[in-house]
C-alpha cells in the first residue's frame, strides 16, 4: 500500500465500508485488472482524490464565475454547486477506471490467444506434464498479456506449491478475457477427465484462428467505410467550404472574418476530426496494440 493510499484509507476507510455495497463488481474488476489493491482501499483513494479536486475547483470556479457575475455570493454558490457535481462525476469515473483496464487487457489477450493456443498445443503434443507445458510456454513465448497470464499460473505452482488444477482455477477467476477463461476452463475439464490436452488445444486454436480471420475481415470492411466517410464528408467538405466562403468573401468584400473562419476549419476543426477518426479506427481494430 502506497503512502497516498494509506492516507486515503486512514481518512475515509469507514466511509468506504458504506459505499462498497454500491460497487459489487469492483473487487472482481480490480483482480482482473491486475491492480493489487482492495476494493475498500480503492474507494477510499477515490474519495480522497475527488475531495482534493473539490477543494481545487471551488476557488478556481469562483474566480471564473466572478468575472461574469457581479454578485460574489452568487459566484461562490454556483462554484460550489458545479464543483460538487464535478466531484461526483470524477468519483464515478474513478470507480469505472478498472473496467477500462480490464477491457484493454482482454483485447490484448484476445489478439494473441489464437497464436498462443497453437503454440501450447504443439508443446502439449510432446506429452509433458501440464505444469511443464505452461513453464516451457512462458520461457519461450512472447505473447504479451497471454504469456503474463500463464506466468502467474507457473508462479502459483512453483512459488506457492499449488497443484496445476488449483492454479488453473485461480487463473480462470482472475483473467479479464472471456475467451481465455473459456479455454482455461476447458483445459481444466479435459485434464481432470483424463482427455488429450493437445487435441483440445489444437481444436481450440483452430476455432480461435477462424474467429480471428473473421474479425480481420469485418474490420477491413469497416475501415473502407471509415475512409470513404473521412474523404467524402471531412476532406471534400472542408475543401468545398473553403472554396464557397472564398467566393462569397470576394462578392461581399468582407474577408477578415472569412479568413478567420477558414483558419479555424483548417487548423483546428480538421485536425480534431482526424484525431477522432484515428481513435475510432483504433477502438474498432481487433488488434490490441
Amino acid at each position: 500500500m502506497g503512502f497516498y493510499t494509506r492516507v486515503a484509507f486512514t481518512l475515509f476507510g469507514r466511509f468506504s465500508d458504506n459505499l462498497i455495497v454500491f460497487f459489487p463488481d469492483l473487487s472482481d474488476n480490480l483482480k482482473k485488472a491486475g491492480m493489487k489493491i482492495s476494493s475498500k482501499e480503492y474507494i477510499s483513494t477515490g474519495i480522497l482524490t475527488s475531495f482534493l479536486f473539490f477543494l481545487i475547483e471551488i476557488p478556481l470556479l469562483s474566480f471564473i464565475f466572478g468575472m461574469f457575475f457581479r454578485s460574489v455570493i452568487l459566484s461562490v454558490i454556483t462554484a460550489i454547486t458545479l464543483s460538487a457535481l464535478l466531484t461526483i462525476i470524477i468519483f464515478y469515473l474513478f470507480t469505472k477506471y478498472p473496467n477500462t483496464v480490464v477491457a484493454d487487457r482482454a483485447k490484448k489477450i484476445d489478439t494473441y490467444l489464437p497464436f498462443a493456443s497453437l503454440f501450447l498445443s504443439t508443446i502439449a503434443g510432446t506429452k509433458l506434464p501440464l505444469d511443464q507445458v505452461f513453464k516451457f510456454f512462458v520461457k519461450n513465448s512472447k505473447y504479451g498479456e497471454v504469456t503474463n497470464q500463464f506466468q502467474m499460473i507457473t508462479n502459483d505452482v512453483e512459488a506457492f506449491g499449488l497443484d496445476v488444477h488449483t492454479a488453473l482455477q485461480r487463473a480462470i477467476d482472475r483473467t479479464p478475457s472471456k475467451k481465455l477463461r473459456e479455454m482455461l476452463y476447458g483445459l481444466l475439464s479435459t485434464s481432470l477427465s483424463g482427455g488429450d490436452v493437445a487435441i483440445y488445444l489444437r481444436e481450440k486454436a483452430a476455432n480461435q484462428m477462424e474467429d480471428y480471420r473473421l474479425s480481420i475481415t469485418q474490420f477491413s470492411k469497416k475501415l473502407v467505410l471509415f475512409i470513404e466517410i473521412y474523404l467524402t464528408a471531412i476532406v471534400l467538405g472542408a475543401i468545398f467550404f473553403v472554396i464557397l466562403t472564398s467566393i462569397f468573401s470576394g462578392i461581399s468584400g468582407v474577408s477578415s472574418n472569412i479568413i478567420l473562419l477558414q483558419s479555424l476549419i483548417i487548423f483546428i476543426f480538421l485536425p480534431l476530426l482526424s484525431l477522432l477518426f484515428i481513435l475510432l479506427v483504433k477502438i474498432s481494430s481487433p488488434i490490441g496494440e
